[in-house]
């Protein structure tokens, strides 16, 4: 096996390679936290601040208290799933804490998950209840009308959580007013009411899951067109918040961090939320990224820690709010979700230099089966082009994809990880979980990434490609199979391939290429009705931008579509681009 912890010894000095990490649930490891840094410490952050509004951590443990009883309430218990469909807003991080208090599974999805999606996240993970926030409660009970078993639907509103008087001021600045809530369905709850019927519990029992028990569920998307849900244990979790810790290179406690990453997302759970809470830091919650609005809320709140894809930080240079300010309060700048280029670290690191911030912006590298960064570049030195060294207890081999022997260093292979945040493997899918997680040689088991890369003599790992199709769009994965499949459906498409194309703000944005069957001919009305399949089944930021008819399609020697070729295509069409601007 390498020894990619070795290099903590030259690059950190004293920061150990392996943790000591709690036995239990992440309820009992923020409560440690809590209890070990700031009670009766003097320390009085926040647990998060949500526009303005401060939660402290004993009235965080109270609502969590308080929203643990709701669930009760409406029947939730030891094991049960509860879908979470929310923005950064407090009822979600109250829910999501509040359902591991009592044993019960949160399962995040993106709050702009289409019809279709929702109804299989729900059925898959046998959901008995959904959290949606009230602008997309309709489309919820839409994606229900089919499920058998009956859902609550607990409706959260953001007006509630803002201070005053921006809770009466907020209705009238939102352009699409909810519709009211029905009377007659007795499975619709608002999340007043809900509050309100968990108040016939006078306790709770201190009875809390173990270490290994599943503490929430994340999902990707399938190479065959299928999400995977996948199993995240309380260990993984925990260790995951401990690893980023000790790898920040800096001590956490007391500081912080733009929680700008979604609650879907393993980066933005993993890192932006737990991690920051097992640190006794502050959470501050964004609900939703504009660039209209970074500008102002980094001025506004003054993170000492932000974290975020290579999109937003493409966003950081192209916002015009950020003249003559002082990031000089900045203690650490981290970048997760996508390969991040060379020159647009350069150009970050530039920027950050130019307002007076001391830091430089460190790459990370994970997946969704390890909750999100394994790797993390050091605190004062980076190799160009490389995603960082394995954090603490985090073990990386380059493996020869055809049998899994380990390959030389230097030589690309495979990356697999081994180490406390791997998954438990992948839900009511025994034959994936069987084909990612994989016993080698060494006797461990090893997650296999689908990625590409190489690892010098140091440790420093390179990211070369996938192995698999995938686009990514502001550092969302989009799985080009499921947008196939989606257009294929259509009764006048002969076949179809997505792929993704350079994107100035986006760095990719999903086009598809489209052969309709014979005697067809292309419209914009067939054109329209494929988009409108793909929004009713596909999530928002996997929308074709781009549909290209075309009479056939590039094919390989064996017959399948080359879409490296249309890859390549698209590519030169841009570099051509470019050169006539100029």
């Amino acid at each position: 096996m390498n020894k990619p912890n070795a290099p903590w010894l030259k690059f950190y000095g004293d920061i150990p390679a392996n943790l000591t990490y709690p036995e239990g649930s992440m309820y009992e490891a923020i409560k440690y936290a809590y209890d070990t840094h700031m009670h009766g410490n003097g320390y009085k952050n926040a647990a998060y601040e949500f526009q303005g509004k401060s939660t402290s951590y004993p009235e965080f443990f109270e609502k969590i208290d308080r929203t643990a009883k709701a669930f009760k309430a409406i029947g939730i218990g030891e094991g049960d799933k509860v879908t979470i469909c929310m923005p950064n807003a407090p009822q979600g991080i109250d829910s999501f804490y509040a359902l591991n208090r009592i044993s019960a599974v949160p399962a995040m999805i993106h709050p702009l998950s289409a019809e279709g999606e929702i109804k299989f996240y729900v059925t898959h993970s046998k959901s008995k209840a959904i959290l949606v926030l009230d602008m997309f409660y309709e489309k919820v009970l839409n994606a229900l009308k089919d499920v058998e078993e009956p859902v609550k639907v607990i409706v959260a509103h953001i007006k509630d959580e803002l201070p005053f008087p921006l809770n009466l001021l907020y209705p009238l600045t939102v352009k699409d007013k909810p519709a009211p809530l029905p009377a007659d369905n007795e499975n619709v709850i608002d999340w007043k009411d809900f509050i309100a019927g968990g108040k016939k519990y006078a306790s709770l029992p201190n009875v809390f899951p173990g270490k290994d028990e599943t503490a929430v569920i994340l999902f990707s998307g399938g190479t065959t067109g299928t999400s995977k849900g996948i199993e995240l244990t309380n260990l993984n979790m925990n260790a995951l918040g401990y690893e980023v810790q000790a790898g920040a290179g800096f001590p956490m406690k007391g500081l912080r961090a733009f929680s700008v990453m979604p609650l879907f997302h393993g980066f933005g759970l993993g890192v932006g939320i737990h991690t920051v809470l097992t640190a006794a830091a502050t959470c501050i919650l964004i609900p939703q990224f504009t660039i209209k609005t970074y500008a102002r809320d980094v001025k506004k709140y003054k993170p000492s820690v932000i974290v975020g894809v290579p999109t937003l930080f493409e966003a950081l240079l192209r916002s015009d709010g950020f003249d003559g300010v002082d990031l000089s309060f900045l203690t650490g700048v981290f970048c997760g979700g996508d390969s991040l280029s060379i020159e647009l670290k350069k150009k970050v690191d530039a920027f950050l230099k130019e307002h007076n911030a001391t830091v430089q912006i460190r790459e990370g590298y994970g997946t969704t089966e390890c909750v999100t960064a394994s790797c993390i570049t050091p605190k004062e030195f980076f190799r160009e082009g490389s995603i960082g060294i394995p954090i603490p207890d985090i073990y990386y081999q380059i493996v020869n994809p055809q049998n899994d022997t380990e390959v030389p260093y230097g030589t690309e292979g495979e990356i697999c990880i081994c180490g406390p945040t791997v998954m438990k493997g992948y839900l009511n899918n025994a034959e994936e979980t069987a084909a990612t997680l994989r016993t080698h040689a060494d006797g461990n088991v090893w997650l296999h990434t689908g990625d590409l890369g190489t690892m010098d003599e140091d440790g420093f790992v390179y990211y070369k490609q996938r192995l698999k199709r995938l686009i990514i769009v502001s550092g969302f994965n989009v799985y080009p199979s499921q947008v196939e499949n989606t257009i294929d459906a259509h009764p006048d498409v002969l076949l179809s391939c997505a792929i993704g194309i350079p994107d100035p703000y986006k760095m990719h944005k999903v086009k598809a290429f489209v052969v309709l069957r014979p005697g067809v001919e292309p419209s914009d009305k067939i054109k329209e009705e494929i988009l409108e399949h793909c929004r009713q089944n596909v999530s928002k930021y996997a929308m074709p931008r781009e549909i290209e008819f075309r009479t056939e399609l590039p094919k390989t020697l064996v017959g399948k579509v080359a879409y490296r070729k249309l890859e390549e295509e698209e590519a030169a069409k841009a570099k051509a681009a470019e050169e006539a601007k100029e």
